[in-house]
């Protein structure tokens, strides 16, 4: 059985990728950090519908619990999967909201700098010897990172998912050799918990952004999830390298 690693799958992009992954007969591992209880009914989902999935605390601001994390996934692929190897790793895990470059405090901007880059920028570095050859990896970046995007509040924000966009390319040429596909997501405005659960709270906000896409709405986690299902796959075999917008249109 091929087993993928999903970060931040207890909702949102990762928890509708996990189930897609095991619907195709994937085991799957999801990390979770402040919702336990949404992470087990995650997993109770995916194995209600014929899948395979466990799940895993992990907090990727604390960089130095990584290698202790790496050797428990381990261990849950062997015991579970009777296999050493992830054959996928989706670095989705994240938090944002918005801050104006006049107020962001330096604690803000580092929280936002472990989670979204240096976090996952290790965690992927030290899985290295888990991944198996011909492996491949999606990093979930954003719209906000893009050239043609400026959103008042966001600048740090924006900056971090533009370094895990331009890693994206670096990591590709880096693990060509050993036949490992790396890419990356951008998804626009998706409805998730980002900016402390926003569409949730003010679901008046979502008719005058949707004005603002092209196909007339905004995203769901399905639309980005079967996105990186396609790059995770077979029939994206030939794609490297790449960050592909998954917007719906936004601001064209």
């Amino acid at each position: 059985m091929q087993t993928a690693l999903i970060t931040g799958g207890s909702a949102g992009i990762g928890q509708a990728t996990a189930r897609l992954l095991a619907s195709r007969g994937i085991g799957v591992i999801i990390t979770f950090r402040s919702h336990p209880e949404e992470a087990e009914q995650t997993v109770t989902a995916i194995e209600s519908e014929g899948g395979a999935a466990l799940a895993l605390p992990l907090d990727l601001a604390a960089v130095r619990g990584i290698d202790d994390f790496v050797v428990t996934v381990t261990d849950a692929l062997r015991a579970r999967w009777s296999t050493g190897t992830l054959d996928y790793l989706v670095n989705n895990a994240g938090f944002g909201g918005p801050a104006m470059f006049a107020d962001i405090t330096e604690e803000t901007f580092d929280a936002l700098h472990n989670v979204l880059f240096k976090g996952s920028y290790f965690l992927t570095q030290k899985l290295l010897p888990v991944l198996a050859d011909g492996a491949a990896i999606v990093n979930t970046g954003s719209t906000s990172a893009l050239p043609s995007r400026t959103t008042p509040g966001y600048s740090a924000y924006a900056a971090y998912k533009s370094a895990m966009h331009t890693v994206t390319a670096f990591w590709a040429k880096e693990l060509a050799p050993r036949g490992i596909r790396v890419n990356a997501v951008a998804p626009g405005t998706t409805r998730t918990r980002i900016a402390d659960d926003a569409f949730t709270r003010m679901p008046e906000l979502v008719p005058a952004i949707a004005e603002a896409v092209a196909l007339g709405r905004i995203g769901e986690p399905d639309d980005v999830a079967k996105a990186i299902a396609f790059l995770l796959s077979d029939e994206a075999a030939w794609i490297t390298g790449q960050v592909l917008e998954v917007s719906g249109g936004e601001r064209l």
